[in-house]
């Protein structure tokens, strides 16, 4: 499912225009955004979290070559499903 089906679909469910879900859409993902940038953690009761984790830097091997290469550190967005999303796909 890609953007525009996404927005099609939360249109269709909640009885709104698409352009009323596409705003809803958008906000949802620069509120979730911005509230990650700040190192906090997001919890949708039922659905699922996220949250930001730190991976640290290593050494990476290139496919092509076969030569080491280092991998910098970097934040890294973590989501982990909720007890009712995942009773919901099994």
């Amino acid at each position: 499912m890609n953007k525009a089906e996404l927005i099609d679909a939360m249109a269709a469910e909640a009885g709104l225009s698409k352009a009323d879900a596409k705003k809803a859409l958008d906000g949802f993902v620069n509120a979730t955004a911005a509230a990650l940038k700040k190192g906090d953690r997001i919890s949708l009761v039922g659905f699922g979290s996220f949250s930001v984790s730190k991976r640290a830097a290593r050494t990476g091997r290139n496919p092509q070559t076969g030569k080491e290469i280092k991998i910098a550190a970097k934040n890294v967005v973590r989501f982990k499903a909720g007890a009712d999303l995942s009773g919901k796909l099994n």
